[in-house]
């Protein structure tokens, strides 16, 4: 049957049926990566965390933008701990950069995670270091929690370039992380939490 256009006075012809809504379309594929969870300093704070993970993704990343907020340097640690740990669990190796120079180390276990430099409060205005840091299997309670990431600072000539593991030696599901520095955060540091889902 022709379809006549009211206003123009047109015919359409070879129209195609579709059962479904979405016509051609494919169907709509949520992203892998979910958001669960931001965090911002607004000032004074020495700690930035997420508490009551859900349990349901295969692994985690955190995104974070950070700024240590005493004067007295141009850069400074990022650290990280898990379900509240203070005790000598957390093995780290890694390799940093300069632009001149490369360094490596590893550091035996003990009571945080090192992910990489953030600018300090000698650094210029509004500068903050950057990190972006993997956790897999967060969710297992018979694995050893396995944590990679890259990090890095740039200060207009100077700055650090950061990739590194760590280790959480528990076997414990990871419901709680906690970021810090050496001090207090700048108002502004932040931190995203996204889950990943399974393939």
């Amino acid at each position: 049957m022709a379809i006549t256009s009211i206003k123009t006075g047109s015919s359409f012809t070879n129209l195609v049926k579709y059962d479904s809504f979405l016509g051609p379309n494919s169907a709509y594929v949520p992203p892998a990566f979910e958001s669960i969870a931001t965090v911002t300093a607004t000032g004074g704070q020495t700690t930035l965390s997420f508490t009551s993970i859900p349990q349901t993704y295969t692994h985690l990343q955190i995104r974070g933008i950070a700024r240590y907020s005493v004067v007295g340097g141009t850069d400074d640690n990022l650290y990280m701990r898990f379900n509240g740990d203070t005790g000598s669990n957390y093995p780290t190796h890694w390799i940093d950069g300069n632009g001149s120079t490369v360094s490596a180390a590893n550091i035996a276990p003990w009571d945080r995670m090192l992910i990489g430099k953030i600018t300090a409060g000698s650094a210029g205005a509004n500068m903050f270091g950057a990190c972006i840091i993997d956790i897999h299997d967060y969710a297992s309670t018979t694995k050893n929690k396995t944590v990679r990431h890259i990090a890095g600072d740039d200060m207009n000539g100077s700055g650090d370039v950061w990739l590194g593991s760590d280790l959480w030696i528990n076997t414990s599901a990871i419901n709680q992380i906690t970021m810090f520095c050496s001090g207090i955060f700048a108002s502004g540091s932040t931190f995203a939490l996204y889950g990943i889902k399974g393939a």
